[in-house]
């Protein structure tokens, strides 16, 4: 469905809504530009734009089905760029992506929301630049990009804080395994690789002027933005070496303390096959045994018994077994 179908002129917004007939004819104005949202079209739906903009219909199945790669292509004479947004979502402790699709003109941007994408407060706040948009359809497209990017930061700061927490989980003496914890968080990691680390180097060339569509007035607050997003990318790249070596630690540290466990009951076993083997040998009943015939031969064993165990006790205790 048609969110927004506006028309700007030297910066300016004009007055009332524009219906999609007339869109195409109001684009075509010196010094005009028409901005159409929509969000999560179906085909049938998307078939009046496509047909009143000549989109490339591979392009418009891309945005229909959504789902697809952060990137920059060009289409004839339209660039077509797909995003990823992000938010976090307390209930779960992750991150939620959405997907924004746009289809950039010298005279017109058409954007596709999927998901958890929100682009009102976008438009609001670029109305009130009219010397940005009096650089086109461009600046509507660097105003999103830069929303978008803006948004991974306290998304980005949040993940940072559960790797902070799993970290110290697994460096506590009384916490159990964080493998799964850990794996979980990883994943959100590599969810984030998958929407920022594809976009770093189509945004380079939006910065670099590869595209005629971005003015070179414009280039300047994208390669602000590519800076942006370079930094977040590196971050994540941390992200990622961080969490191995976490994990690695603990995997470790469940070896060493199953290690100490096992040391624990190889000395206790030992300390108690003493007075099993003595009690086994006067077990046997046999009738020829000179012990039994001695009056002190009860306590001397019982002696014996605890002399040993409290020497082995002692042994293991100092050798950091017990």
């Amino acid at each position: 469905m048609i969110i927004d179908c506006a028309v700007y002129e030297l910066g300016r917004r004009r007055d009332g809504r524009l219906p999609l007939e007339d869109a195409h004819e109001a684009a075509e104005e010196e010094g005009a530009f028409v901005w159409i949202g929509l969000v999560e079209p179906s085909a049938e739906e998307f078939e009046a734009v496509r047909g009143e903009f000549e989109l490339h219909e591979l392009a418009v199945e891309d945005a229909i089905e959504a789902h697809q790669r952060p990137k920059v292509e060009m289409y004839g004479d339209t660039l077509f760029a797909v995003l990823k947004s992000a938010r976090w979502n307390p209930e779960r402790r992750g991150s939620d992506f959405g997907e924004i699709l746009a289809f950039l003109a010298d005279d017109f941007l058409i954007t596709v929301r999927h998901g958890e994408t929100e682009l009102h407060d976008v438009r609001l706040h670029l109305e009130k630049r009219p010397d940005l948009l009096r650089q086109g359809p461009a600046a509507a497209l660097y105003a999103i990009v830069d929303k978008v990017v803006d948004d991974y930061a306290p998304v980005l700061d949040l993940l940072d804080a559960e790797i902070r927490d799993a970290e110290a989980a697994v460096f506590s003496p009384s916490s159990g395994s964080q493998v799964r914890r850990i794996y979980e968080i990883k994943r959100e990691v590599l969810k984030f690789d998958a929407a920022i680390g594809p976009l770093v180097d189509p945004l380079g060339d939006l910065a670099g002027g590869r595209y005629e569509q971005i003015p070179e007035e414009l280039r300047t607050y994208f390669r602000d933005v590519y800076d942006h997003l370079q930094r977040l990318a590196s971050h994540v790249d941390g992200y990622r070496e961080l969490l191995t070596n976490v994990l690695a630690a603990n995997l470790t540290q469940v070896s060493i303390r199953q290690n100490e466990d096992v040391r624990k009951i190889s000395a206790w076993a030992a300390i108690i096959a003493v007075p099993t083997l003595i009690t086994g040998i006067y077990g046997m009943n046999f009738e020829h045994m000179p012990e039994l015939t001695w009056r002190v031969g009860y306590p001397a064993a019982l002696t014996l018994m605890a002399l040993v165990c409290l020497g082995l006790y002692r042994y293991f205790h100092k050798v950091g077994w017990l």
